[in-house]
């Protein structure tokens, strides 16, 4: 190990080795050491290996002083702490600003996530607590303090967290100390957003533009903002924020960093009164564009301020100066809080930040120096005094209620009067002039007075940490931190659901005229709180000690670290630690913990505490009336963190061993209760089964007797039917016999009777019975009903040639008739027009036989549904038969143009397929014929009648995907119309219409480039080649 790990040990113990054991771990990267269980942390302001998961799990469940001192061993004490002994942790971490005490915080955070129980719902919550610190961090380290309550449940896994801010310095949004960058929020915004996000944010990416920002310190060495950007935003999400709102908080920063944009113009009114008016509004319609507040009403409130007295209220105009500056749960709590702070301007938040850093301090020595050694005074155990600087004088300078800074301070905010920082001062002057760690110029204490380093306007505070110089230049309106009701409720106009919720008190309706408590009491109340919070749970404290002002790695800065060990009484600590008792605690507690260690106390014990202790610690242990305490150094014994070592390791072993024997008794338990369950359970078991074999023997004999039954009445039925089968046989014989011997003597009766006529009817009778025996045959042979069945039985004798083919037609026509009662009367006319189609165009048109198979839609263009074609739609009142693009040929060149061709019942529409302008109507009257090839194209032309306005432009030649459709429909419509069959010609050239020219097309067969797409073009002006492929 490099140098001492542990302060308690250090030989000799002056302020010199103790800085020097400081140097020499820091100069080797060691940058935690132990004073017994303080951790003490030195920022090296650079990235070190020491924080692996590797280190996390070799730091898990080992003893504070096993492993070389690190953050890790105090984080998993105070969890093991929490987590086994039932309780409350807090870890106090505290030093000046740059000390690295929130990079702390978040290493203690994140180790207590890596070590706790695992889960879906478990590893939620660790995520929401580790992904809170970015979307904190958007505020600067030194503006804030954070006190996080994380709540465990009985088994050490957490289940959410509390996170309370101490002080966010407002001011720094107007103005920075020199060196120091506004909210971090603001750059990484313009530094990681999208160019689109900005744009809604109406932000620019340039810092310059805006006043609140900075530009000597807008870029740091180390720090990506736009990286930054992207983990706030990610964090956002996964604590809980939805996009929404995730948008509004944005669209809030932006409105704040643009209000810095917003400079007024004095001027005078009429009465002689100054007010302010803002110069350029441009910047006021964005923000309120961002908020959703009328300009109006947001330029009134920024220039106007209501006052009321009584019943009455008057508005009064603001100045260029105002208007510009206005179940029980487990807790392990984390404070992360701003260190001490000394700047060339210390201004009110340096004041209640410093006195919030000496409430700490108090409880630090009130804690670890005072506490300790009254306590061992109180047991009348021998000691020597160790003395320390108590600042409790100090806190109580500021924090008195009657006398205190702060309470004369509320005192001057409150009084009527003409009340400004000066007179603040007098009251100082007046009040604390006595006092020995306060300074001011125009103190009553004769030493002060010649003391040219302090200006009039200011006073001096002796700290703990030294002499703080104050202005007391705006300590009264920052005190009292009022907003004007004006803005207030302006705010509470916005639409924007954020900015309304930030400012409930512009609610007209709860106007309250009671004055609020000042900004000084208020954090007074809060720091109270926080003390009593912390006192109630077991203090675990992380020293951090900045090494140097330049914030550069491997420089130490021993005089700034010696001015750090002696206000933070580090070596006073040590002096106590070496002194007392490295553990002390009282019997009832430590009988709990220990007493299964012994036989006589485990597992409970009635007779006097002392006596278990000294039978069970006495050889290392010093025993008083009422506690247990455990020597920090003895000559003739080992280290003591190595004794109280041994007593949990004895623990441990026998809880280990505790264990094994609960577990053994449950075990037996365990297997005698099942012994006793299956017992049971085989004895209903076998009451069952030998029911269910009874059931099965009753079942299997009665089956045999209902078997043996059935084949007996079988038997006899069998015999009685021969029987009766016998019976009727002899009289059906005796019936024969008398039949025949009736007929014998019938026929000789009348045989002379029928031999004139015997051979026709002989004949008649053996043709009647064929045709009878023919029909019986042909009702049993009959075909299916589908009319394309085209089976039909054989003919069975020559005569029946005529009738078979009748009833053959018949049948046909009947089943024909059948099927077409099935139909819909939509279904009818679909097989009208392809019956139509099929008279026109079988075997002549070549592209007949693909369309037989394709239904006729005829509206192909959605054009009632379709927007595009609303002013087609519009245009055309009749119900349209036919709706399709065709390609129109052009006269010239043969090329072909899109066009929509409408059929109506009264006209033939042609229309652009891009605008749906109708370009030709042509009335069916006027279609005088329709001309087609007859090979396997979709060329066809329209001839129109001569004379007519239609064919002053001359016929159309166009072609169609679904030529023998089209040509069908306009058929049936013309002859529905017109009462004319409209001619369709069929050939393979024939002549067109052209204006004042006749040009013959002509169809050729060919090979085409294009594959199967038939070509057009242009040969002469009198020839028209399409090439068919």
């Amino acid at each position: 190990m490099i140098g001492v790990g542990d302060m308690v040990l250090l030989e000799p113990l002056d302020e010199d080795s103790f800085i020097n054991n400081l140097k020499k771990r820091f100069d080797h990267n060691e940058v935690y050491t132990y004073i017994g269980s303080v951790v003490i942390s030195i920022n090296p302001y650079s990235s070190l290996p020491i924080y692996t998961p590797e280190k996390v799990e070799e730091y898990r469940n080992r003893n504070f002083y096993e492993l070389s001192p690190h953050i890790f061993a105090l984080s998993d004490e105070a969890y093991r702490s929490l987590r086994d002994q039932d309780k409350d942790q807090c870890i106090l971490i505290t030093g000046e600003s740059g000390a690295g005490k929130t990079e702390a915080s978040k290493l203690v955070m994140s180790y207590v996530a890596a070590v706790c129980g695992k889960g879906a719902e478990v590893n939620q919550v660790k995520e929401q607590l580790l992904q809170s610190n970015p979307v904190l961090e958007g505020k600067n380290l030194t503006e804030y303090g954070k006190y996080m309550d994380i709540e465990f449940d009985f088994k050490g896994d957490p289940l959410g967290g509390v996170i309370s801010n101490y002080l966010l310095e407002k001011s720094r949004v107007v103005k920075q100390p020199r060196g120091e960058r506004n909210f971090h929020i603001f750059y990484q915004i313009l530094s990681g957003a999208s160019e689109e996000f900005l744009c809604k944010l109406k932000l620019e990416r340039d810092f310059s533009r805006y006043n609140y920002l900075g530009l000597d310190s807008a870029k740091v060495d180390g720090v990506d903002d736009a990286s930054n950007f992207r983990t706030v935003r990610n964090a956002m999400q996964i604590v809980g924020f939805m996009d929404h709102e995730t948008q509004s908080v944005f669209e809030v920063v932006a409105a704040v960093l643009k209000l810095g944009n917003i400079e007024f113009k004095p001027e005078s009114r009429a009465n002689g009164l100054d007010e302010s008016k803002i110069k350029d509004k441009n910047e006021l319609k964005e923000i309120c564009e961002l908020t959703g507040i009328d300009q109006s009403v947001l330029e009134r409130a920024f220039s106007f301020r209501t006052v009321e007295a009584k019943q009455e209220k008057v508005s009064t105009t603001l100045n260029v100066a105002q208007a510009q500056t206005k179940v029980r749960k487990k807790v392990m709590g984390v404070l992360d809080i701003y260190g001490f702070e000394i700047f060339e301007d210390n201004s009110f938040e340096q004041f209640i930040i410093n006195y919030c850093n000496e409430k700490l301090q108090q409880i630090f020595i009130e804690l670890t120096l005072k506490e300790e050694q009254e306590e061992y005074i109180r047991e009348g155990i021998e000691w020597t005094h160790i003395e320390y600087f108590n600042n409790a004088i100090i806190c109580d300078l500021i924090e008195n209620n009657q006398t205190g800074i702060l309470a004369m301070l509320d005192e001057e905010c409150l009084r009527p009067g003409t009340v400004t920082d000066d007179t603040f001062l007098e009251k100082l002057n007046q009040v604390c002039a006595t006092h020995q760690h306060f300074e001011s110029r125009m103190s009553k204490c004769s030493r002060f007075l010649n003391d040219t380093s302090l200006p009039h306007s200011c006073f001096r505070i002796q700290h703990y940490a030294g002499k703080v110089m104050y202005q007391v230049e705006g300590f009264v309106d920052k005190n009292n931190d009022l907003l004007y009701r004006d803005l207030s409720q302006a705010m509470w106009k916005a639409s924007h659901s954020l900015i309304k919720a930030l400012f409930p008190e512009g609610n007209p309706a709860k106007i309250n005229l009671k004055r609020p408590p000042t900004a000084g009491s208020q954090f007074k109340a809060s720091v109270a709180t926080l003390m009593k919070n912390l006192q109630t749970k077991n203090p675990n404290y992380i020293r951090c000690i900045k090494p140097n002002d330049k914030k550069a790695a491997q420089v130490f800065n021993e005089a700034l670290v010696c001015h750090q060990i002696r206000y933070l009484g580090l070596l006073e600590n040590v002096r106590v630690r070496r002194a007392g008792y490295a553990f002390r605690q009282p019997y009832e507690p430590c009988l709990e913990r220990y007493k299964m260690l012994c036989k006589q106390t485990w597992p409970h014990w009635k007779g006097p505490k002392r006596f278990l202790f000294q039978e069970l610690c006495l050889p290392f242990c010093f025993l008083v009336s009422s506690a247990v305490f455990l020597p920090m150094s003895n000559k003739t014994l080992k280290p003591p963190h190595t004794q109280l070592f041994k007593l949990e390791d004895l623990r441990k072993q026998r809880l280990e061993d505790l264990a094994t024997l609960i577990g053994k008794i449950y075990r037996g338990w365990k297997c005698r209760t099942r012994f006793l369950l299956m017992k049971r359970c085989q004895i209903v078991i076998a009451s069952w089964y030998r029911r269910f074999a009874q059931q099965k023997r009753y079942e299997k004999i009665k089956s045999s007797a209902v078997t043996v039954q059935s084949y007996i009445r079988g038997w006899k039925a069998r015999q009685q039917l021969r029987e009766l089968k016998h019976l009727k046989r002899c009289n059906e014989a005796a019936t024969v016999i008398a039949a025949y011997w009736h007929g014998t003597q019938v026929r000789r009766e009348y045989r002379k009777f029928f031999r004139a006529n015997a051979g026709r009817k002989i004949y008649e009778f053996t043709l009647q019975r064929l045709m009878q025996k023919y029909f019986l045959e042909m009702k049993n042979k009959m075909p299916s009903l589908s009319p394309i069945d085209k089976n039909w039985p054989a003919r069975p004798y020559l005569f029946l040639d005529s009738t078979h083919k009748e009833l053959k037609r018949i049948f046909h026509l009947w089943r024909c008739k059948k099927y077409r009662d099935q139909f819909t009367d939509q279904q009818k006319l679909i097989y009208e027009e392809k019956l139509e189609a099929s008279e026109l165009f079988k075997d002549k048109k070549a592209l007949y036989p693909a369309s037989v198979g394709q239904p006729f839609q005829g509206a192909y263009l959605e054009i009632s549904e379709n927007p595009k074609y609303k002013k087609l739609k519009d245009a055309v009142d009749e119900k349209i038969i036919i709706a399709e693009v065709v390609n129109k040929i052009n006269r010239a060149n043969g090329k072909a143009a899109s066009r929509i061709f409408l059929l109506t019942k009264n006209n033939v529409l042609l229309a652009d397929q891009k605008s749906g302008t109708i370009k030709s109507e042509v009335p069916l009257g006027d279609v005088t014929k329709v001309s087609m090839s007859s090979q396997n194209d979709g060329f066809f032309a329209v001839h129109l009648k001569e004379g007519s306005e239609a064919a002053s432009k001359g016929d159309f030649l166009l072609s169609s995907d679904h030529l023998i459709e089209m040509a069908t429909k306009l058929y049936r419509t013309t002859l529905s119309q017109t009462k004319q069959k409209l001619n369709i010609e069929i050939s393979d050239e024939f002549l067109v219409q052209f204006k004042q020219d006749k040009v013959c097309v002509k169809f050729i067969q060919g090979s085409q480039k294009n594959g199967n797409i038939p070509t057009c073009k242009r040969k002469n002006n009198r020839l028209l080649e399409v090439a068919v492929p």
